[in-house]
């Protein structure tokens, strides 16, 4: 009986390591099956969630305030566009090749990123963001070689080194979009979306060439063209026209005769001879101006009658490319709303008043204050010859015109290019002929009044001139010895 006890411990004994490693691989397996199972349903989930048009707390969007792209998602803050891009996830995925913070604020131009942040400019920074993103997932280890469409309706070329599969795509290698590399693929996962770390901005053609375009008329901002006025930077006004010219040489007409308002502006004198170059677009700068006007706000009137009412606009523009500096005085939409009808019903009435706001020069606030400081008061030429607006300082600024019919800097600089200043005026100003208010009817007895006043000092000033004159005679009588033959002189 004992030896078959003792064969049974043993097989036993023998059985025991096998049972433990099959707990052990047993235990060893489990875990990792339970994380898989939980990992994709909890994926499943998420994308649930998203395609029913929601943006959760793992959307693609959110992960853009990660700490590596806060630069980026400021600027989507400031173009207003994340509406656009939550309807574009509800849709569909999304592929966002996003600069890290170091791309944006080292290696980005200083002068590019101001024209970005300009109010003027948000349709091009909408369009220059939109190209950053693709409605569709592209995910690293499926890199096509192809153009996709942005959001923005251009096309981005994906390329890569490493050779391409016979699908198209490519798993490994140097990835490129556009000349940009890619350096963190995959670099945020999420269920509607992914984002692609790269090395600098992606630049739309059309954003470069709006920026190479104002860069350019901001470079030959001080360049002063052949045949432009000239300016005294003394006092910053027109120089004298220069004296006649020798006989045989083409005429040269005074800026105010070629400034003369009237049906329509007399041709500015022609750049030089043999000079064929326009330096200066004047219709896109008043352009610019008149949006700059409408967007900085309350002076829509101004505006309209410049564009609508009257030809002014274009005038203005055909001045600014013969290589004339203009400075507008703009009285706001305050100022405009106390024009009469009547003020504007006769005809040429608007014209006159714009011609009369309108300087052929170049001024800044501070150069105005600077000229009243120095010379108390400085009469401007304008375009409504021979009329000149007078300026004087008052109350710490520039004041136009004088009594009743006076007006104040009221916002300066609102706009200037080096060829146009537009400065805002709280009131519309008139010549001094048009200030004085028309003569009321009096009555036959204020009439006769004012006759009889009028007639008592003219016999009081003949009677004094009388006396003066007698006692001169008295005087000199007085010389000879005889005064005291004369009762007059007694």
């Amino acid at each position: 009986m004992d030896r078959p006890s003792l064969g049974g411990a043993t097989a036993l004994l023998l059985l025991l390591p096998l049972l433990a490693a099959g707990v052990v691989s047993a235990s060893s397996s489990s875990p990792s099956s339970k994380a898989l199972t939980e990992s994709d349903a909890s994926v499943a989930t998420l994308a649930t969630a998203s395609s029913g048009g929601q943006i959760n707390s793992n959307s693609v969007l959110v992960a853009l305030l990660d700490s590596h792209y806060t630069e980026l998602a400021e600027l989507v803050e400031k173009a207003l566009l994340l509406p656009s891009l939550e309807a574009a996830v509800g849709r569909h995925n999304l592929t966002i090749f996003a600069p890290r913070n170091e791309a944006l604020e080292r290696d980005l131009d200083p002068e590019f990123k101001r024209f970005l942040l300009e109010p003027r400019n948000l349709r091009s920074l909408q369009t220059l963001l939109l190209y950053h993103v693709v409605p569709a997932r592209i995910p690293s280890d499926a890199w096509p070689q192809s153009r996709h469409p942005t959001l923005a309706g251009d096309h981005l070329h994906l390329s890569s080194s490493s050779s391409s599969s016979s699908d198209g795509s490519t798993a490994g290698g140097e990835k490129k979009v556009g000349h940009a590399a890619v350096l963190y693929p995959d670099a945020v996962v999420r269920p509607d979306g992914v984002i692609h770390g790269i090395e600098r901005l992606l630049v739309p053609r059309c954003v470069q060439e709006d920026f190479n375009r104002r860069r350019s008329l901001a470079a030959i901002s001080a360049v002063l063209p052949t045949g432009a006025p000239e300016v005294d930077p003394r006092t910053h006004r027109l120089k004298k026209p220069a004296p006649p010219v020798p006989a045989g040489a083409p005429p040269v007409l005074p800026i105010y005769d070629a400034m003369a308002p009237g049906p329509s502006l007399a041709p500015a004198p022609a750049p030089g001879p043999g000079h064929g170059k326009h330096w200066f677009d004047g219709e896109s700068q008043v352009k610019d101006f008149i949006q700059t006007l409408l967007l900085y706000g309350g002076y829509n009137e101004f505006a309209d009658i410049l564009v609508n009412l009257t030809s002014m606009a274009t005038e203005m523009g055909r001045l600014v490319s013969e290589g004339y500096v203009l400075t507008v005085l703009a009285p706001n939409d305050d100022a405009m709303a106390r024009l009469t009808a009547d003020q504007l019903s006769e005809p040429g009435a608007p014209e006159a008043i714009m011609y009369y706001h309108l300087i052929p020069e170049y001024q800044t606030e501070e150069s105005m204050y600077n000229a009243v400081r120095r010379f108390g008061k400085v009469r401007y030429d304008t375009l409504r010859v021979p009329h000149k607006v007078v300026a004087r300082e008052a109350d710490g600024s520039v004041k136009f015109g004088a009594g009743e019919g006076s007006a104040y800097l009221f916002d300066p600089d609102i706009y200037t290019d080096g060829r146009i200043s537009v400065q805002g005026i709280d009131a519309v100003l008139f010549t001094p002929d048009e200030e004085a208010p028309p003569a009321s009817p009096l009555s036959p007895a204020a009439r006769k009044a004012e006759l009889a006043q009028v007639k008592g000092k003219a016999k009081l000033k003949a009677k004094l001139r009388r006396g003066k004159l007698l006692e001169v005679g008295c005087s000199l009588l007085g010389v000879l010895g005889q005064r005291t033959r004369f009762a007059t002189c007694q």
